[in-house]
């Protein structure tokens, strides 16, 4: 009978805990920029408001690694560029 692999089988253990929790942090993302999204095309004063949110929330992300420092970069220029264009349309 085979030997159990404790240290593998704690290597799994940790990287499920990790997978889930980056899971967690970019379903907090994808919600900020939705929710983001949505108060922009209603006109919501709250707007500015979301656009930081969503910025802290793709900043923390990149620190941590679970999404690239340019992935982040390039979300947070395209929404801020969004956003600039809503409010000279108005």
């Amino acid at each position: 009978m085979a030997k159990k692999q404790s240290s593998a089988e704690k290597r799994h253990r940790k990287s499920e805990e990790r997978r889930m929790r980056n899971k967690s942090t970019k379903s907090a993302v994808r919600t900020s920029v939705k929710k983001f999204v949505g108060l922009a095309q209603k006109n919501d004063p709250n707007t500015e408001a979301a656009l930081k949110e969503m910025i802290k929330k793709l900043d923390t992300a990149a620190r941590k690694g679970i999404i690239t420092k340019n992935a982040a970069a390039r979300k947070k220029s395209r929404m801020q560029k969004y956003f600039n264009g809503m409010k000279a349309a108005q």
